[in-house]
């Protein structure tokens, strides 16, 4: 009853509300999209050669779990934001290697919006050239696909692929300003979902399965997901002391300061390494549909998404990227600097440098199991299904993996969205039990990272 009483104050609640509505209005847009097919395009064709071939197991199926089917049926969001996240990774690593683009981000908002600019304009030219890609590898390959392959069908198609990989960086930027959570993540969470109760029943009608099979992957599945709540909203809470507290004309002596903490979470980068790791990992898939490296060994373990050389790699890509973008997102430097401003300290650690180095010290202490856990979560999916746990391919992919840890990542965080919305006009949470844990924010603002 609890949680209709506070599903009921978001309703009354008509900003939320109205934000609400855009959310869901811009993410059934999107979902529409993916089931328009590219003009001369013929869809039933393609669909049966996609039902023929099965499940392969590669990067196809990731890209195709990542845009909600809209890869496997030639649509006009075919490419999804995975343009968009791989611009963005370029950009961010430029911002470590090359000093104008460091200067951009210390102009504050007027740099920032450049680097944006640049990040838009990066998406257009890696659009261009995975559009002719993904349509000679996936769309004309297969026979009867297209109608008439000429020369303007070529452009046309080519353009409005990039045109509606524009459109969903667009609609995902608004749900980000117009509406709840982080707009990117939600067109990739939403796109994982749509296909889940497929892979569900496909699962559950398999020959090989039985009811009693069938609950234990349940139960097991119900562990992961709490498993990776758990990474998700995991801290460690570093003691922090006001050295003294003013009350009227009166100084309360420093033993009597007000005690509280800081919230550093054991993975402070959510899901960006998991996603950073995912698009470099599409780089084997579209250097394999050149000929001169189609029958490249090496590249091909790379495009196998149950092979071990693929999930090594990813293992050891998504530990590296945890802490580059720990790094780049939490700033020991700046949390000293704000508890000395604030008059504050970290109980038997002198303020500043010490205090700056103390707490970077604790944060490479718990990013390294967090990483690790976040690596092993991400290829669990090979894992179950190379030892027969699973029987469905599309289910497998669902057990732990890059899709489990979105959605539970982007839900969290769009929970906290709508509770800390919720919180700033006097409504309680949305848990029973108040805040959500990973979410206690200390009264030396903004030190949480």
């Amino acid at each position: 009853m609890r949680l209709f009483s506070k599903l009921a104050d978001i309703w009354r609640h008509e900003e939320l509300r109205n934000k609400i509505w855009v959310t869901l209005g811009l993410i059934l847009v999107y979902r529409i999209g993916s089931f328009i097919v590219i003009p001369g395009v013929n869809g039933d064709v393609l669909a049966e050669q996609m039902n023929a071939l099965g499940s392969g197991g590669g990067l196809g199926d990731i890209l195709s779990l990542f845009t909600g089917g809209a890869f496997t049926r030639a649509s006009i969001f075919a490419l999804g934001i995975m343009p968009y996240i791989s611009a963005s990774i370029i950009v961010q690593l430029m911002s470590i290697a090359v000093p104008a683009v460091q200067k951009l981000q210390a102009e504050g908002e007027s740099g920032r919006k450049k680097i944006t600019q640049g990040t838009r304009f990066l998406t257009i030219a890696i659009s261009l050239v995975q559009a002719p890609g993904y349509l000679a590898s996936t769309v004309v390959s297969v026979p009867g696909a297209v109608v008439n392959p000429s020369t303007f069908w070529w452009f046309s198609a080519v353009m409005i692929i990039v045109s509606s990989t524009l459109v969903i960086m667009w609609l995902g930027e608004r749900i980000t300003d117009k509406g709840v959570g982080n707009g990117i993540s939600l067109l990739i969470m939403i796109g994982i979902i749509a296909t889940f109760p497929q892979a569900l029943i496909q699962e559950f009608v398999h020959p090989d399965s039985t009811i009693y099979f069938f609950l234990v992957e349940i139960a097991f599945f119900l562990i992961v997901i709490g498993a990776s709540v758990a990474l998700v909203q995991g801290i460690r809470k570093v003691p922090v002391q006001m050295a003294k507290l003013q009350q009227a004309d009166n100084m309360i002596p420093s033993g009597s300061g007000a005690r509280s903490f800081i919230p550093l979470k054991v993975n402070s980068s959510g899901v960006m390494p998991i996603i950073f790791a995912q698009a470099i990992m599409f780089v084997p898939l579209y250097m394999t549909q050149s000929e001169s490296l189609q029958g490249n060994a090496f590249l091909q373990s790379l495009s196998d998404f149950n092979g071990v050389g693929y999930n090594v790699l990813f293992f050891f890509m998504i530990v590296a990227f945890t802490y580059f973008y720990t790094a780049i997102t939490v700033n020991p430097n700046q949390m000293a600097d704000d508890l000395k401003r604030q008059n504050s300290f970290v109980p038997g650690i002198k303020p500043g440098r010490a205090t700056a180095e103390f707490l970077d010290d604790v944060l490479s202490k718990i990013t390294l199991p967090g990483a690790i856990f976040l690596g092993f979560i991400a290829i669990l999916p090979a894992i179950v299904f190379n030892l027969g746990l699973t029987h469905s391919q599309s289910f497998s992919i669902f057990f732990g993996g890059t899709s489990l840890l979105i959605m539970v990542g982007v839900i969290l965080d769009t929970l906290q969205q709508i509770e800390s919305y919720l919180l700033s006009r006097h409504y309680d949470g949305l848990m029973k039990s108040g805040k959500m844990r990973s979410r206690s924010q200390s009264p030396v603002g903004g030190l949480g990272g």
